[in-house]
C-alpha cells in the first residue's frame, strides 16, 4: 500500500535519484569541501582523478568541474602505463599528456614541443606506487601544459639505496632518448617529488650534474625526507605531526642498512658539499611535519650556494595532507611555467652517461 505521501506525488521516490538532483547534492559537497581544503583537511586526497571524472553527471552538468577549485585536478590528461628498461630490471612508469580543451584522448603530436616533468611519489623508501602520485602528475600535467612520467623506482627493503636513484636517472635517460617520441623539449626538464620522492628530486640533480649532464631547469621538493640522521626532525606531539621519528628512522633503516650510506650526499642531500650548479628549486614544507624543519635548512644551504630557491611553509598542514593541497599545486604550476619560460630554448642535446 502507497504511503500517503506518494500518493500526493507518485514521482516523489523517483525524483531523488534523478540526475538534477544528484548533482546539485554533489556541487553541494564540492562546495564545501572546497572551503575545507583551503583551511587544514584538504578533500582532494580522498578523491580519485578519474572516479568522478567519469560519472555521467558531468554532461547533465557541463560547468561543473570548471565551477570547483577541488574539482580542476579533474581535467584530465591522456595517460598510459607501462615500463622502461632499469639498471636491475624493468621501472612501471605512468605517462602523462596534456589534453586541449574538449579532446578525450591525445590525437597527435604536433605542435611546439613541451616540457616534461619527472615526478616521484612518497612512501618513505618502502611503499606507495603511482596510484600516490596520480592526482598531483594530473594537475601538474595539464595546469602546467607538460608532459609528466611518474616513476614506480624500486622499493627498500628489497632494493635498498642505491636502487632508487639509479631507477631515477635510468628513467630521465630513457625520456631524454625518447624525446622525439614523447613531443618533449629536452631543454625543459624538471624533477618533482614528496617525501622520498623529494629526496629522490633532489638526489638526481646531483647525479646529473654529476655526470655530466645537462642540468634541468627546476626541481620541486613537496616535504622531503632530506636527513638521514633525523637531527633536525621536529617533535611530533608538539607540532600533531601525522608521521613520527619511529616510522623515518624505520624507512631509512631498510633503505640505508650500512652506516656509512647515510652520509652519502644521494641519498642524504642536506649532507651534501656540492650544491653550487643545481636547478631552481621550489620548496614546500608543511607546519604540522616533523621533517619541515630539515627541508628549510636544505633550502638556506641552496640559496648560500647561490641556487635560485623558493619557499613555501604551508599552515596548519600536516606530512600526508601537503602533497594534494590545491594552493600548493597552484603554486608549483606557476613556478614551474616561470621556469620553463626561462629556459626554453628549443631542444638540446644532453650527453647522458651510462650509470
Amino acid at each position: 500500500m502507497p504511503s500517503p505521501a506518494n500518493q500526493k506525488n507518485p514521482e516523489n521516490r523517483s525524483s531523488i535519484g534523478s540526475p538534477t538532483i544528484l548533482a546539485k547534492l554533489i556541487q553541494s559537497f564540492y562546495a564545501y569541501c572546497s572551503g575545507m581544503a583551503n583551511s587544514v583537511v584538504d578533500f582532494a586526497c580522498f578523491i580519485g582523478p578519474r572516479a568522478v571524472a567519469h560519472n555521467p553527471l558531468q554532461s547533465s552538468e557541463p560547468g561543473f568541474c570548471a565551477s570547483h577549485p577541488i574539482m580542476e585536478v579533474l581535467q584530465e590528461s591522456a595517460v598510459s602505463n607501462f615500463t622502461v628498461p632499469g639498471p636491475i630490471g624493468r621501472i612501471p612508469v605512468r605517462l602523462y599528456h596534456p589534453l586541449a580543451s574538449g579532446e578525450k584522448k591525445l590525437k597527435n603530436t604536433s605542435g611546439p614541443l613541451l616540457p616534461l616533468v619527472l615526478y616521484f611519489h612518497g612512501g618513505g623508501f618502502v611503499s606507495g606506487g603511482l596510484d600516490d602520485a596520480d592526482l598531483q602528475a594530473q594537475y601538474i600535467s595539464q595546469h602546467s601544459h607538460a608532459v609528466v612520467l611518474s616513476v614506480d623506482y624500486a622499493l627498500a627493503p628489497a632494493k635498498p639505496f642505491p636502487a632508487a636513484p639509479e631507477d631515477a636517472y635510468a628513467a630521465c635517460c630513457w625520456a631524454v632518448k625518447n624525446a622525439a617520441d614523447l613531443h618533449i623539449d629536452t631543454s625543459r626538464i624538471a624533477v618533482a617529488g614528496d617525501d622520498a620522492g623529494g629526496n629522490l628530486a633532489a638526489s638526481l640533480t646531483m647525479i646529473t650534474r654529476d655526470r655530466c649532464a645537462a642540468p634541468f631547469a627546476a626541481q620541486v621538493l613537496i616535504s622531503p625526507m632530506l636527513d638521514p640522521s633525523m637531527t633536525l626532525l621536529g617533535d611530533a606531539k608538539r607540532l600533531n605531526s601525522d608521521i613520527t621519528a619511529e616510522k623515518c628512522a624505520a624507512g631509512y633503516r631498510q633503505y640505508l642498512p650500512q652506516t656509512m650510506q647515510r652520509l652519502h650526499p644521494y641519498a642524504a642531500p642536506l649532507e651534501a658539499s656540492r650544491l653550487a650548479g643545481l636547478p631552481p628549486a621550489f620548496i614546500a614544507t608543511a607546519e604540522c611535519d616533523v621533517l619541515h624543519t630539515e627541508a628549510e635548512k636544505y633550502a638556506s644551504s641552496l640559496i648560500r650556494a647561490g641556487v635560485h630557491t623558493q619557499v613555501a611553509r604551508f599552515a596548519g598542514l600536516t606530512h600526508g595532507a601537503l602533497r594534494t593541497h590545491i594552493p600548493l599545486l597552484k603554486e608549483i604550476v606557476e613556478f614551474l611555467r616561470r621556469r620553463f619560460n626561462v629556459t626554453g630554448t628549443g631542444p638540446t642535446n644532453l650527453a647522458f652517461q651510462p650509470s
